[in-house]
């Protein structure tokens, strides 16, 4: 059968919250994928909405990987662990609203957006959202992305997110991958707007090229 992807439902203003459901479907064995995250998530008037975001590009991809993916996003604009978006959320309240309990796999990517919130706060808080996400979908795998950063030397509050949500991933036993030690956005001019801090459609291409093979290697087989 071919593949196909099929945009279920887009709600909230459109840079600032993204909650959809995308199937794509090659068979009846879909691997269940929920995803939270930020702006980097949602797209942004610089790039990334719609069908050039990184999520409905990294479906295609593993589509043309003949993989069957059945994925719900919940993000928002600004939002974080500990810091709430443009729509009043934090994580732990898109995990509550997005995560089913057949789910596969929870991928969370960011955030920056937690560049205020004190580090101690930050791990318990984090640590709350993974623990509400594995009572929910209790026989998912998780990944959690931590927030990328366009130049060499992120600064030194951004480091600390980094760290924390990397101690708590592995408190939860999620694969954590490291965009910052990585260099995702370095020396890639083209890939961040003007502003210096959202991805244009390009930058969401090259999120889809790097999270498409890791949420692959994290999936079940499927016979």
């Amino acid at each position: 059968m071919l593949a196909f992807a099929l945009l279920v439902s887009v709600s909230g203003e459109r840079p600032m919250r993204v909650s959809h459901h995308d199937k794509v479907a090659l068979n009846s064995s879909t691997n269940r994928i929920a995803v939270i995250g930020d702006s980097y998530t949602t797209g942004t008037d610089i790039g990334g909405l719609g069908r050039a975001g990184w999520t409905a590009r990294a479906w295609d991809e593993l589509a043309n990987s003949r993989m069957a993916v059945s994925a719900d996003v919940g993000a928002e604009g600004g939002a974080g662990y500990g810091t709430r978006g443009n729509q009043g959320s934090v994580f732990e309240d898109l995990t509550a609203r997005t995560i089913r309990p057949d789910d596969s796999l929870v991928v969370f990517f960011g955030s920056r957006n937690d560049q205020n919130v004190d580090p101690a706060q930050l791990s318990i808080l984090a640590f709350g959202t993974f623990q509400l996400a594995r009572r929910i979908a209790p026989s998912a795998t998780f990944l959690v992305i931590g927030p990328p950063w366009p130049t060499a030397n992120p600064p030194a509050n951004i480091v600390r997110i980094r760290d924390a949500l990397q101690y708590q991933a592995g408190v939860a036993g999620a694969t954590f991958v490291d965009p910052i030690a990585e260099r995702w956005f370095v020396g890639r001019p083209g890939l961040i707007g003007s502003d210096g801090v959202h991805p244009t459609d390009a930058g969401h291409q090259y999120m889809a090229d790097k999270i498409a093979p890791l949420i692959a290697a994290q999936l079940p087989v499927r016979l």
